[in-house]
């Protein structure tokens, strides 16, 4: 299972630093984008992270290249712009809207939320109906409800309500949630996966523009990671970098509901570097690159933890897979609860792996 590195330097970023991290994590998280739908957010990616690299641009499926020249060695940093969310499949005569979900969730989580559906001309809000248990049989109070049973209420009289209101077969439909501050630096929102890479990619060009870095480097917003971490497969095709990190969230094992067995992770711990995940169907991170992230993040006394998961794969592991193959790994910050509306992560982790992602293009010559 996952395995921490016992390192115990500590490089805990300035008060001071974590404010503009906070605050680009809220605008990005209150952003809506599902998979193929991460217009708003390429936006914000292309806003913030232009005063650090070269050229910019977005290719054929919409994802984003932000590049910062260099004569050394081309490393590849992706982050996924697309949340999970919510197709409109269907309205009744009654208006009521029924949908399919956008990426992989646990059902129960979306009983009772309140959605936004993305129209043509505007965003409406709905909520996701149910039967009050006040009339629930003792065996319907017991009964797991999946998402076929579910529907959305936008207050609509009848169907032809519901399409003059602008509702239409093929919306999107994301969480209505707001990003919020917990106690000392925890925060909580939507979408950190991985808006919170995001973060992590644009403080790492903004870290990396005020030193001399050799390698080339392209920082890719990529698409649609949810349903099948495509975008990443056509970036890296063409840029053809020879090393990439992924960034993205992990699972930590520091709370209820998840033993230290299955997840040794811990918020407040500092960045994961993956080893492998999805049991090795995702990636098998190369050694070459191992020692690559391990000494960098020991050299600049950047705390980490090591990462071997059984779920779940991110980007990495299709970079890897491209063309002739191309030495990957992931970068990730434990984040509570991921795949919800309410994800929770320490702002410190996050800008400690932003740091390493920076210290890591720096050394990269010394590698490949």
């Amino acid at each position: 299972m996952e395995s921490k590195k016992k390192n115990t330097a500590k490089s805990v970023p300035k008060k001071e630093n974590l404010v503009e991290i906070k605050n680009l994590l809220e605008k990005l998280s209150n952003a809506h984008g599902i998979s193929g739908h991460e217009k708003k957010v390429r936006a914000i990616l292309e806003k913030e992270i232009s005063p650090y690299v070269d050229e910019v641009y977005t290719d054929k499926l919409g994802n984003l290249i932000a590049t910062k020249n260099g004569d050394g060695p081309v490393v590849m940093i992706a982050a996924h712009m697309d949340e999970i969310g919510f197709m409109v499949k269907y309205i009744d005569d009654n208006g009521f809207i029924y949908f399919s979900k956008s990426g992989g969730w646990f059902d129960q989580t979306l009983l009772n939320q309140r959605v936004l559906i993305h129209t043509k001309n505007k965003s409406i809000i709905g909520v996701v109906g149910s039967k009050p248990p006040h009339i629930m049989k003792a065996e319907e109070s017991k009964k797991v409800i999946s998402i076929g049973d579910m529907y959305l209420d936008i207050g609509a009289n009848d169907k032809k309500d519901a399409e003059k209101i602008g509702v239409r077969v093929g919306d999107t439909i994301t969480l209505d949630r707001k990003f919020e501050s917990l106690a000392g630096d925890m925060v909580t929102g939507k979408a950190f996966d991985n808006r919170a890479g995001i973060v992590m990619m644009i403080e790492a060009a903004r870290l990396i523009s005020k030193s001399k870095v050799k390698a080339k480097v392209h920082f890719v917003g990529t698409v649609q990671e949810e349903v099948g971490l495509k975008g990443a497969r056509t970036s890296a095709y063409s840029l053809n970098p020879d090393v990439a990190i992924a960034t993205d969230v992990n699972i930590p094992g520091d709370h209820p509901g998840v033993e230290k067995k299955q997840s040794s992770l811990s918020i407040g711990e500092g960045p994961s570097i993956t080893v492998s995940d999805a049991q090795g169907v995702g990636i098998v991170v190369s050694q070459s690159v191992l020692e690559w992230m391990k000494e960098t993040s020991e050299n600049a006394k950047i705390p980490y933890q090591l990462s071997v998961t059984e779920g779940g794969m991110t980007d990495a592991a299709i970079i890897n897979m491209t063309k002739e193959g191309i030495p990957s790994g992931g970068l990730c910050v434990a984040t509570r609860y991921i795949h919800s509306p309410v994800e929770v992560l320490d702002l410190k982790d996050l800008k400690q792996c932003a740091n390493l992602i920076a210290e890591c293009i720096k050394s990269a010559h010394k590698y490949f």
